[in-house]
């Protein structure tokens, strides 16, 4: 049998949608000062790992009142339903009072800003109380390097980066969960430091991720308060046997 690479033609063809049940998943993120001697998840919230556990009973989601520049907006928000199918949901946000959704969530891996120019303060949305996500003031969008693999997908990560600001110097892990498993297990690691180049390693042979599973990119700071970035990109493929 012959051996197959693909082609940059391949990928273009897979991002415009001619490769069947196929996608390109980009995923990106970044910390915006994780403290000294601290580990955590690469996310737009400081110093700590991301909280899966807020959703070990999947439901609606709810957003805190915002800064009264974004009263009136929307915010779109992606994630999984309880049955790990892909779900998305639009809010209408209010400076006094909480808005609640009503789809079912069982995760949350992105969230964008769509109203006015960009939104004004932080908007923190919640699931029981706990933040999944949050649109940084002035950024749009979320800056979260967790994804979970939808049900019937396979994913193939291909290539993953991560830097440091000037000064810092980390070790940047990804963890998996693989669905099934009580834990998460390292799956690659690497190292950053602010005087140097960014880490980027591409995987000669794309390493599969099953249905369910949990990606989480976390950061371990060794000197300076430390902005951290960090992405990855998998090729999400429909498994044609289901789980």
């Amino acid at each position: 049998m012959p051996t197959y690479f693909p082609t940059e033609d391949t990928y273009l063809n897979i991002a415009r949608g001619l490769v069947k049940d196929t996608s390109v998943i980009h995923k990106f993120g970044a910390v915006p000062q994780m403290s000294i001697n601290t580990t955590g998840t690469i996310w737009d919230v400081n110093n700590t790992l991301y909280p899966w556990s807020a959703f070990d009973t999947p439901g609606v989601l709810t957003i805190p009142a915002v800064n009264a520049g974004d009263n009136g907006d929307g915010v779109r928000v992606f994630g999984l339903d309880e049955n790990y199918n892909l779900i998305e949901e639009d809010f209408t946000l209010s400076s006094t009072g909480i808005v609640t959704g009503s789809l079912t969530f069982a995760r949350v891996y992105r969230a964008y800003y769509y109203d006015d120019t960009t939104n004004a303060g932080d908007i923190n949305i919640q699931r029981n109380g706990t933040t999944v996500a949050r649109i940084t003031a002035g950024k749009g969008q979320t800056l979260m390097s967790v994804y979970t693999i939808p049900a019937n997908y396979i994913g193939y990560v291909s290539q993953g980066i991560a830097s440091i600001e000037y000064g810092g110097d980390a070790t940047i892990d990804m963890f998996i969960r693989r669905f099934g498993d009580l834990s998460f297990r390292i799956s690659h690691t690497g190292e950053v430091a602010g005087t140097g180049m960014p880490y980027h390693y591409k995987f000669i042979a794309p390493f599969a991720v099953p249905e369910k599973s949990d990606i989480d990119i976390r950061a371990a700071v060794r000197s300076n308060n430390s902005r951290v970035t960090a992405a990855f990109d998998l090729i999400l493929i429909k498994n044609p046997i289901g789980s």
